[in-house]
């Protein structure tokens, strides 16, 4: 086992960008109109600095927190908590950013509870606080032990979790509430074939899954049989993502019900978090992978979903960290369950740093290569503007390719342009302390 340095994180410093959507993106019952990009930078007694970054999506983070305040108020509270671990990092001496995490995770829940006076403040508040700190620790790590490419960053308890390279990724193309019947038109004729559809529409129960029903239809009769040469069956696919709005398997089998009446079921092939978290009803009798996802906040939760029946894991690298991410992997290959890599609408590099793990699992069941939810480019006003800023901006696999991105060489190579500055995050600290 390779010896590690012993990391010392001596100054911190953080900003944010505001960055506008295109129009409201909306899930969980609730609808975001704009997206904070928090950016962290750490420094440590060897003069290594790395500058991480992170998406804020309070609503995703914690749905009554987000109804309770302003859009703007919500994202206040979750920078506050960002600045609070900062001073945590200071005090806390690490190898490795797992390490990091462990060793704070514990006081950063309690500092979030007390920052949103929340007693039931919802982990996945807490997760996405703790990414730019994550993500710079990561290139901190690599920094002071030379590393320099995604392969030798990953610990080595988790490398055989992450030991493919897949040459497609392909891309969960997002299908939110709103979303004109067009649009969706257009983008299977750009070749998308893995439609992600947000169910749980705002309402109760009964006008949930009744507003759910009526908007499958509307999207299978428009898209349904459009052609793809990406799958087996030469049909595009579906996943469902309820954002664990239902709050009975029983109404979900209603949802389902209705699919196999219209003709949609057998192109459904995964749901992602449909049940409320405190649920734990069997699922393993659906018929249709169920993937843990918002109820996975560390490995305990997530076996308790695989004991539940649960047969896919979600990770979210760029929204519960990279670290928790590696340990969730680990588990599922244990356990020979695939994974997948869904979205926070997060910017160009952070997809990247997705993409990074996605690349690197096993072929997701019934598409035969990684799987990777990627919507910036349909939700953010200035995405070009965002583009520019990626290190490689222009590199053939930061760009979509009938519905998936192709991996070469270069790629893993480079992997992905995570590990090069960005030379507009690095603007941000011009005075840096």
């Amino acid at each position: 086992m390779a010896i590690r340095n012993t990391i010392r994180v001596t100054k911190t410093d953080s900003t944010f960008e505001r960055e506008k959507l295109i129009r409201p993106i909306g899930f969980k019952g609730g609808y975001l109109t704009e997206l904070w990009q928090t950016v962290s930078r750490l420094q440590s007694e060897t003069g290594h600095h790395a500058v991480g970054l992170a998406t804020q999506s309070v609503l995703y983070g914690d749905a009554d927190l987000f109804a309770a305040y302003s859009e703007a108020g919500g994202n206040a509270l979750m920078y506050a908590l960002v600045e609070r671990t900062l001073q945590l990092v200071r005090q806390t001496s690490f190898e490795t950013p797992v390490q990091l995490l462990d060793a704070i995770l514990p006081e950063v829940i309690r500092e979030g509870v007390r920052i949103t006076g929340k007693p039931d403040l919802n982990p996945n508040f807490i997760y996405n606080a703790l990414i730019s700190v994550d993500n710079a620790a990561w290139l901190l790590y690599a920094a002071e032990n030379g590393l320099d490419n995604f392969d030798d960053l990953i610990p080595e308890p988790y490398r055989s979790a992450l030991s493919h390279r897949n040459d497609k990724v392909a891309i969960m193309y997002q299908v939110p509430y709103g979303m004109p019947v067009e649009e969706l038109r257009q983008a299977v004729r750009q070749g998308y074939f893995v439609m992600k559809i947000k169910t749980g529409y705002p309402g109760s129960q009964e006008e949930m899954v009744q507003k759910d029903m009526e908007r499958l239809a509307e999207i299978h009769r428009a898209i349904g049989d459009a052609p793809t040469d990406q799958t087996a069956s030469g049909k595009i696919v579906y996943t469902l993502d309820a954002n664990a709005r239902y709050e009975k398997k029983e109404t979900l089998l209603r949802y389902l019900t209705h699919a196999k009446s219209i003709g949609a079921l057998d192109q459904i092939v995964l749901i992602e978090e449909p049940l409320r978290e405190e649920n734990d009803e069997d699922v393993s009798d659906i018929g249709i992978p169920v993937a843990g996802d918002e109820s996975v906040h560390d490995e305990a939760s997530a076996r308790r979903r695989l004991d539940q029946g649960y047969g896919a894991l979600v990770l979210k690298g760029i929204a519960k960290t990279l670290s928790l991410s590696l340990k969730v992997a680990k588990l599922a290959h244990e356990r020979g369950v695939p994974c997948l890599c869904a979205d926070l609408t997060v910017n160009p590099i952070l997809i990247d740093w997705h993409k990074n793990l996605a690349a690197r699992l096993a072929p997701f069941p019934g598409i035969g290569m990684g799987l990777l939810e990627t919507n910036g480019d349909m939700n953010y006003l200035h995405w070009n503007t965002l583009k520019g800023y990626h290190p490689v901006a222009g590199a053939p696999w930061t760009t979509a390719r009938n519905g998936v991105f192709e991996l070469n060489d270069d790629f893993y190579h480079r992997s992905g342009g995570i590990l090069t500055p960005s030379n507009h995050y690095e603007s941000l600290f011009p005075y840096a302390r």
